[in-house]
């Protein structure tokens, strides 16, 4: 009977060894199971919180979309940005702003100030200021923009051979940007201007062909330490192609100072072009320009100063609204460039 009574005491210790196991496991999946639900409903009430009304998921942003958001939380950029709008709009829509053709004389009204006929009034031969004006604001875009596009389809390719290849080819190109930095823009400018004549050819030429210099330095000084990364070195030991590694490794990394020194460079190509319609050697009439409108201005500048303050506040607002917006870009874009892009 005592055998009897141990094996029963056995049987009944082992059964609840094993119920208590099978408890303890039951309840462990169950806790694991509420981790996970609680972690699902975490997940869910995410994605319903970022999900729009539609169901589905927000695609990101495009990139200059984004770049224009930051662009427009900063206030000088977006002072700038309006301005340049207003400017660009004034300059595409102004056979509908203004009727008055900028060349027509209007005798009845010769240095007239502000009038319902003539809102900016008119120079010393009857013509409209604010016709002559948008004109000339679309002349200093045009010129902006041929001048640092020329400059930049020129320059950033020297640049990058010069960091890609070194040694002789890096001596010459350096040498030869060097040698047109010696002397000043606005000279190189004014020189090659009166050498090949008056046109809105040769002023994007010459304001350009003065840009190239810093554009290849600056590609040049960027693209230094991008040459020796890790992922050129890659690049390199698989075979690609040098076209390939400097148009799909290289010139990527450089290109954010390009955009900030381009945006910089339209308001010297602005000042530039003023400059040289001021001095004779620019666009010539009869086309206005802002600078022959302040050439032709000057000597009634105490009879009708207005003739000299439109141009002269046109120019300052588009040269600050260029700095400003690249400003705001060099900030957002790589701020340690803060030093090497002013």
């Amino acid at each position: 009977m005592a055998r009897n009574v141990a094996g029963n005491v056995a049987r009944n210790g082992a059964g609840n060894v094993r119920r208590n196991s099978n408890r303890a496991r039951r309840d462990r999946r169950e806790t694991g199971y509420a981790g996970r639900g609680a972690g699902l409903l975490a997940r869910i009430r995410g994605i319903r919180r970022d999900t729009p009304a539609s169901g589905r998921a927000a695609p990101p942003s495009h990139p200059t979309v984004e770049l224009l958001r930051k662009l427009a939380s900063v206030p000088q950029a977006l002072a700038g940005l309006v301005v340049l709008a207003v400017i660009t709009a004034a300059a595409v829509l102004s056979p509908w702003i203004v009727p008055v053709d900028a060349e027509e004389m209007d005798f009845d009204n010769l240095l007239s100030g502000p009038s319902a006929a003539h809102w900016l009034g008119s120079d010393q031969m009857g013509r409209d200021t604010l016709a002559r004006l948008i004109v000339g604001a679309r002349i200093a875009l045009l010129v902006s923009l041929g001048a640092v596009g020329l400059g930049v389809l020129l320059g950033v390719p020297l640049g990058l051979l010069s960091v890609y290849f070194r040694g002789r080819v890096d001596d010459v190109l350096m040498r030869l940007m060097d040698a047109v930095v010696v002397f000043p823009s606005l000279l190189i400018a004014v020189g090659l201007a009166a050498a090949l004549g008056g046109s809105l050819r040769t002023v994007i030429i010459a304001i350009g062909i003065a840009n190239v210099p810093w554009m290849a330095r600056i590609i040049r000084s960027q693209g230094l330490s991008i040459r020796e990364r890790d992922f050129v070195k890659a690049a390199e030991s698989i075979g690609l192609g040098h076209g390939r590694i400097i148009l799909r490794h290289i010139l990527p990394n450089c290109i954010a100072p390009v955009i900030v020194q381009s945006t910089l460079s339209m308001g010297y190509a602005v000042l530039t072009e003023a400059a040289l319609g001021f001095v004779g050697v620019g666009i010539q009439p009869p086309t206005p320009t802002w600078g022959n409108m302040l050439q032709q201005a000057f000597p009634m500048l105490e009879q009708q100063p207005l003739l000299s303050i439109v141009p002269g506040v046109a120019i300052f607002l588009l040269v600050l609204s260029f700095n400003c917006v690249g400003d705001a870009l060099r900030d957002l874009l790589d701020p340690r460039l803060r030093g090497v892009i002013h």
